[in-house]
């Protein structure tokens, strides 16, 4: 958890500090994005091999090599005297973070109880919740005082501790029974997800119809397409996608996954328009985005233990309907409105995402057997990671749509209201607890 919590904190940390990063190394917006771009590019690839590595690799040299890679990562960028070093540094945390996270929660499935599974699992999403939520913050508060080398030295620490921890500590969880690895297969899921996570960040810069957008993207979808085919095909597939047809499994999935793209491209939005819309310096920003912070971390508190008894029907409908409330408050905001009404609009959406995401994921894992838990993980947080890379981008898209900054932005947050609605959509489909235990 201390791994995954580095690893999500990553994802947003740097989003405020771009623009230091720029002036260090007198590079553009397009070329410092691949900062956010390239770490993402490679959780997206790691993420799908997860479950294959674990038929083959012990559970806690699994971990030990995620996270001295995160380390190894780290330092690099921490020590780089040019952009080049501080990105490939990036790409190598990505490794550590793709193969950790779904592992994450793989484990809980195979080690808890149904019982306390809704409890445990809000702990597991408090990680993936409120570490994106604390980046800005923390980052803010960083650059006030330091250079932005800090902010990769601070994750090293808590990574060795994390390392510690699982040396003494983690038993094989996992049974190593050595499936047939599939070369084509992993050759057309690096190249199929590349070519969705590159194309989506290009359209930021060149539109979604340049014929740079749509090669990587039509060459994406072509990849993965053949991806399936061959684990639907095979008899030991990488990943099973026959889990797709489990009705449950996949819309909890897709909950996730709409709910993750709230809080990335909120997570992309706020603190750029706190910045260069509304004015604010940089650790004013971060003080700003806290309180939503101690809000989605009270929220996760509270979500896991209310599946538990509760099930997560009403607790995602109600959380889509508050990010909703949350969107309309942070549209209704221009230069002339307060700082408290940015700070409830905030609040309001990461108190209804943070509902939705721990019981729209027990429900979604809770509804596959032990075995195939880890490929559900793998597809799940795959799904999560698509689908933030492609919301990031579309929301930078719209800002750049618009000839004013804060009309960009606002179209930005009813991008986020859109997926808020698709969710609450289909929400209404999840079952109550007594239909889904049956």
């Amino acid at each position: 958890m201390l791994g995954s919590f580095v690893g999500m904190f990553s994802e947003t940390a740097l989003n405020i500090a771009l623009p230091s990063l720029m002036q260090a190394f007198s590079i553009s917006q397009n070329t410092v994005q691949w900062l956010v771009t390239g770490y993402m590019l490679i959780i997206g690839i790691c993420m799908p091999l997860t479950s294959l590595l674990t038929h083959w690799v012990k559970t806690k040299q699994m971990i030990i090599f995620a996270l001295s890679t995160f380390i190894i990562g780290s330092l690099i960028s921490a020590v780089g005297s040019n952009f080049a070093t501080v990105l490939i540094g990036r790409m190598i945390q990505g490794i550590g973070t793709g193969l950790i996270l779904p592992m994450m929660f793989s484990i809980v499935m195979l080690i808890f109880p149904a019982p306390k599974l809704g409890t445990v699992m809000g702990l597991a999403s408090l990680v993936i919740m409120l570490a994106p939520v604390l980046g800005p913050t923390v980052t803010g508060l960083i650059l006030s005082i330091a250079s932005w080398r800090l902010i990769f030295w601070l994750f090293i620490p808590v990574l060795v501790i994390a390392l510690l921890l699982c040396a003494f500590t983690v038993e094989n969880i996992y049974e190593q029974n050595h499936i047939p690895i599939d070369w084509w297969s992993i050759l057309a899921s690096v190249i199929g997800f590349s070519g969705i996570v590159i194309g989506s960040s290009l359209a930021a810069s060149y539109g979604w119809l340049s014929g740079k957008v749509l090669t990587a993207l039509i060459i994406g979808v072509c990849m993965l397409g053949i991806y399936a085919y061959r684990q639907l095909q095979s008899s030991t597939p990488m990943l099973d996608l026959r889990i797709f047809t489990n009705r449950q499994f996949t819309i909890g999935t897709i909950l996730v996954m709409l709910d993750f793209g709230v809080i990335l491209a909120t997570m992309y939005l706020l603190p750029l328009y706190l910045r260069n819309g509304l004015g604010f310096p940089v650790a004013i920003t971060g003080l700003i985005m806290l309180p939503g912070g101690a809000a989605n971390a009270i929220t996760a508190a509270i979500a896991g233990r209310l599946y538990d008894t509760h099930g997560a029907k009403w607790l995602t409908r109600c959380g889509f309907l508050i990010i909703l409330i949350g969107v309309f408050t942070l549209i209704s905001t221009n230069m002339h409105s307060t700082v408290s009404q940015v700070i409830i609009g905030h609040i309001t959406i990461l108190i209804g995402a943070q509902l939705v995401s721990s019981p729209a994921q027990t429900y979604s894992l809770n509804s596959l057997s032990s075995a195939l838990s880890a490929d559900g993980s793998a597809l799940l947080n795959t799904g999560q990671q698509i689908v933030g890379a492609i919301a990031t981008a579309i929301a930078t898209s719209l800002i750049a749509m618009q000839t004013q900054f804060i009309a960009g932005v606002h179209a930005g947050f009813w991008f986020i209201g859109l997926l808020a609605t698709i969710g609450f959509i289909l929400a209404l489909m999840v079952q109550n607890p007594r239909n889904a235990a049956s």
